[in-house]
């Protein structure tokens, strides 16, 4: 984290880098910046990092010319809040491009990251932040672990193998990663020298800024800051950020309540009781389907029975409950939702409900379109206490449980 007030940047902006093809990733669903991981495109995951940090002002990103529809979707609630500038035909052209964007109002510093690195963290940023306010340069970057091996590129075979010249000492070898920072105007005056001069074969902007002699440092990297690079990276990354999220998964609650009147049988649960009375209502007041649908529609935030069927319209007289359950199940699947358990529990001191309760949870089980197994329908007394022990109506409580897409990060 930062250390101190003094070792803080003054003014810190980001340049996010988006203008590669990723033709290593393939480009059957677009360049790897805008393809799907947990559920959301790469760069809304590099943006947000960056957008929500405390130590960065301003962000500007670098697209490909023909990329601003795609970058317009991609970014979502975030492109509002971001500059953007066409980058150019190389990583090298795109930074000098996008730090020449700030015109005169140039902040002190600035970090520059690449967009497939969607797993940076606050901590990481912290960190580079507070080293750049003592440095021209600094940059994450992490110990070389595998044992580096230089090969002969002119022996390549047919099967792709090739001679190893030399195993390469690996002490004082460091990965680089991004975010990497720099002086605004040094690393600005580095990139127009190296433009000038038609030096374009630079890997970093460190490197860059080595060669215009700034002081370069490293600080810990993370290994969880990959980039990604290849197809299988981002199948990886997706399985990863899948595995890593909160599902979304709400539950709703219900509750009804009905009087008795003079009749010959109940519903209840999208059963036919007979008995000596029936419950009072606008449609066949079956107390179980109507906390079943608020139990649904509180999952997606879609109101309550009286919102979709009002008990003044009398084209809902004597209707049959399950028409409000199937419609609040169309709606939580239009929203995504998949249902995953319902249960509802009756509260009467007669009917009996046992005897019937096998069929209760096959009508219910057709309505919602899930299995048997996922709903459960049970029934209380209430100890001949207040107007239902005495046999004056039955109550319901319901609750619905429902998986939406996306997660509780989101």
């Amino acid at each position: 984290m930062v250390s101190s007030a003094q070792t803080r940047p003054k003014r810190m902006a980001a340049i996010i880098l988006a203008a590669g093809r990723g033709e290593r990733a393939g480009q059957v669903e677009g360049p790897k910046q805008y393809r799907m991981v947990g559920g959301r495109p790469v760069i809304q995951h590099t943006l947000q990092a960056f957008l929500d940090h405390p130590l960065v002002d301003r962000v500007v990103v670098a697209i490909h010319p023909d990329d601003r529809a795609l970058f317009q979707a991609s970014a979502g609630a975030f492109a509002g809040r971001v500059s953007v500038v066409n980058g150019g035909a190389t990583r090298q052209a795109s930074t000098r491009l996008a730090l020449e964007s700030f015109g005169n109002e140039g902040p002190s510093h600035v970090m520059i990251h690449d967009a497939a690195r969607p797993f940076v963290d606050a901590d990481l940023i912290a960190r580079v932040a507070a080293a750049i306010g003592e440095a021209d340069a600094v940059l994450p970057a992490i110990p070389v672990s595998d044992t580096i091996k230089r090969a002969d590129g002119s022996t390549k075979r047919a099967d792709g193998s090739l001679n190893v010249l030399e195993t390469v000492p690996r002490d004082d070898l460091h990965a680089a990663q991004t975010p990497q920072a720099f002086a605004f105007e040094k690393i600005l005056d580095a990139h127009r020298r190296a433009f000038e001069e038609a030096r374009e074969t630079f890997t970093d902007d460190a490197a860059i800024a080595a060669w215009a002699g700034m002081d370069v440092r490293i600080v810990p990297g993370s290994s969880e800051n990959i980039k990604l690079t290849w197809a299988r990276d981002i199948i990886m990354a997706d399985q990863r950020l899948q595995a890593s999220a909160f599902p979304d998964v709400r539950t709703g609650n219900g509750y009804d309540v009905h009087a008795f009147e003079p009749g010959d049988a109940v519903w209840l649960c999208g059963v036919a009781i007979p008995h000596n009375k029936k419950l009072s209502g606008h449609s066949d007041a079956d107390v179980g389907l109507h906390a079943l649908t608020d139990a649904l529609l509180a999952t997606c935030g879609a109101g309550d029975i009286g919102t979709h069927f009002p008990p003044s319209d009398p084209q809902w007289r004597g209707a049959a409950s399950r028409i409000f359950v199937e419609h609040a199940a169309a709606i939580v699947r239009q929203a995504g939702g998949r249902i995953a358990n319902a249960d509802v529990t009756l509260i009467c001191e007669a009917p009996k409900v046992g005897p019937r309760r096998e069929t209760m949870v096959a009508a219910m089980a057709a309505m919602l379109g899930i299995a048997p197994t996922r709903i459960s329908v049970k029934a209380t007394t209430n100890e001949r206490l207040g107007f239902l022990g005495r046999e004056e109506g039955i109550a319901a409580i319901a609750t619905a449980t429902v998986v939406y897409p996306g997660s509780l990060e989101e």
